[in-house]
């Protein structure tokens, strides 16, 4: 769809973050229907825009969206000053694909322990951040479970309280101090109580992806540590 008729007047435009608007524009340079060449030109879009509008605002606003697009590797300039669409851009035909981008920035998948990038990844990335920190911190548990043999009926806050008993959990790390130890055991007993078990049991909402992605580092860096001290 032209972005003229996604965004029929100035106020539309004018009240969207630049990294929106750029969904926007996204979604007509991947239009052949929008009738723009192939090589890419901002004041192309801004012509257009004005031919709509009749708004320097907009323009200013087309023009600072364009700016986050090149700046996120989505357009890429060429030596005669046109651009053409990366091979990211290639990926992000509108809106949707923009927020999944932006989430995967927000997220890196790389920087996670595999077996929570591999729980996680599908959820996040299209929005879903409540079932994605429930399937981290789910993660985790099971981890824990296995790394100290135990049996599937041990759940919870019971099963970290015994995993990392300070004495003689089997996951104790007997190499630390003892503040160290009982730190250790409540801050397993802390992040499966508080993040994991309430949304076993009700709806938790959670929108900010900014949040649910550090949970879900939260859950990384756990599971990275029963690795370290599970067999």
């Amino acid at each position: 769809m032209d972005i003229t008729q996604s965004l029929p007047n100035e106020q539309a435009v004018l009240q969207l973050e630049p990294e929106v608007l750029g969904g926007y524009i996204m979604e007509s340079l991947s239009n052949p229907k929008a009738g723009l060449p192939s090589d890419l030109h901002p004041n192309n879009l801004t012509s257009r825009m004005w031919n709509h509008y009749k708004s320097e605002k907009v323009n200013e606003a087309v023009l600072e969206a364009w700016a986050w697009l090149v700046r996120e590797g989505l357009l890429i300039p060429k030596k005669d000053g046109w651009y053409f669409i990366g091979k990211r851009g290639q990926q992000v035909k509108g809106r949707q694909d923009l927020d999944s981008f932006r989430r995967s920035n927000i997220l890196p998948k790389n920087s996670l322990h595999p077996v929570i990038a591999a729980a996680v990844w599908s959820n996040f990335i299209i929005g879903k951040h409540d079932i994605a920190v429930f399937e981290a911190f789910k993660e985790v548990e099971v981890a824990v479970r296995t790394a100290g043999g135990f049996q599937p009926t041990d759940i919870g806050v019971d099963l970290m309280s015994k995993a990392f008993k300070v004495d003689n959990g089997p996951l104790t790390d007997m190499s630390l101090p003892d503040p160290e130890r009982k730190a250790t055991l409540l801050l397993f007993v802390g992040a499966i109580g508080l993040f994991k078990n309430p949304s076993s049991h009700r709806h938790v909402p959670l929108s900010d992806p900014h949040e649910a992605a550090e949970m879900i580092s939260f859950a990384s860096l756990l599971m990275r540590m029963v690795d370290a001290v599970g067999p």
